[in-house]
């Protein structure tokens, strides 16, 4: 009775790990077919499109920031205009740059983290004393 009871364990083991080794092989052409998500409704990103992003990603300067760069970017630009016309508002600067003034919703708080305007009511002004960007 033992052996037939020895003899059966080992045969469900054996087929246990026929089982588990197919379960990885399905959940892999599952994988292959349907692709990982990365978040809610968010497709990954085609291979075209990965190898264009690592590519773009290698030409950045290391130890470069994201965010603005130098030069004559939307963000000096609205600077300049408060500069020049203090008390400016947001759609006055988005009509100035032909831009949406959604974005300097975005662009005009980190200039006051960067010390470089402030706001008084809805005009902007140059920060007094303060670093100019």
């Amino acid at each position: 009775m033992a052996d037939f009871v020895d003899k059966a364990v080992k045969d469900i083991d054996g087929r246990l790990e026929e089982l588990k080794l197919e379960v990885r092989k399905l959940e892999a052409a599952r994988e292959a077919l349907v692709g990982g998500r990365r978040g809610p409704g968010r497709p990954r990103a085609s291979t075209a499109g990965s190898s264009a992003t690592t590519q773009r990603r290698a030409t950045r300067r290391a130890g470069r920031p994201r965010g603005r760069r130098g030069g004559n970017t939307r963000a000096n630009q609205a600077l300049q205009l408060v500069k020049d016309k203090p008390g400016i508002t947001i759609p006055e600067i988005a009509s100035a740059l032909k831009i949406e003034p959604n974005y300097l919703y975005r662009v005009m708080p980190k200039l006051v983290e960067d010390g470089s305007v402030r706001r008084e009511g809805q005009g902007w002004h140059p920060a007094s004393g303060g670093a100019g960007a």
